[in-house]
């Protein structure tokens, strides 16, 4: 199975830059969207479906905000809208799809990026995402958590750590954070393939940063410990530049 995972800041400004063709092109069988700002009557889906594509579609409440996507030229056996956490599937942060060899979370984790009560917000969702995913395992051994994490893991993870080290984002908390979610079973499938720097996902819109690859790698396929020997390759697609985040891909046996 090949899943494509992209946050493209906007679904229908993604698709006017080509996003696609883009898919077309890369010919993955999953492709998990992340920060949609849109509903699904909002956008032209032929294309889509003329690939073979059904979508699966778990948008934010307020208009313009937020909302993840599944679309998958396999079927699921089912889809799952959202966590059962009011506050957080009224932004529309996940959307899970089972497959007969496991499932498939695409969730957009929040930014603390605009102050404290934000930053309070996304700690308050980084508890609680553990609570489900560890009451979910219990069911579902075989996960695939794609997305964007909002959170650069390591110094490796991101272009400048010293300077970065009291952001959002690189936060001591934050990054604590995703190695208890590692060790509580899970492994990150791009450094199981890639151990070299300056690999990135995210680059702000400001001071030349994607040009001069001055970047975070935020963006994640994370997948349960049972699935690790089943990895096959793990990637960014920094090639691709429908949004100021590029995709990240993994191959993995499901």
């Amino acid at each position: 199975m090949k899943i494509i995972s992209y946050n493209v800041n906007g679904i229908r400004a993604a698709i006017k830059k080509g996003l696609y063709d883009w898919i077309k092109n890369e010919n993955p069988d999953v492709v998990c969207i992340q920060e949609l700002k849109a509903r699904q009557e909002q956008v032209d889906t032929t294309e889509l479906e003329a690939m073979g594509f059904k979508h699966y579609w778990m948008s934010a409440e307020k208009p313009g905000y937020s909302g993840v996507a599944i679309f998958s030229k396999i079927e699921p056996k089912h889809v799952e809208y959202g966590c059962g956490i009011g506050k957080y599937d009224y932004e529309g942060r996940i959307i899970r799809a089972d497959y007969p060899g496991g499932s498939i979370i695409c969730t957009y984790m929040p930014s603390g990026t605009s102050g404290d009560e934000r930053q309070a917000f996304k700690m308050g969702w980084l508890a609680d995402f553990q609570d489900y995913i560890d009451d979910l395992k219990k069911t579902i051994p075989n996960l695939v958590i794609v997305g964007d994490y909002n959170i650069a893991h390591e110094e490796i993870d991101i272009h400048n750590p010293k300077g970065n080290k009291k952001n959002s984002g690189f936060l001591p908390e934050e990054r604590a954070w995703v190695t208890s979610f590692l060790e509580s079973g899970f492994v990150d499938s791009f450094r199981k393939i890639h151990k070299e720097p300056d690999m990135y996902s995210w680059w702000t819109y400001r001071a030349n940063a994607r040009p001069n690859n001055k970047g975070w790698r935020i963006d994640y396929q994370m997948v349960t410990s049972p699935l690790e020997e089943k990895i096959i390759d793990a990637n960014v697609r920094n090639e691709a530049f429908h949004s100021d985040h590029c995709p990240t891909y993994l191959e993995i046996d499901l």
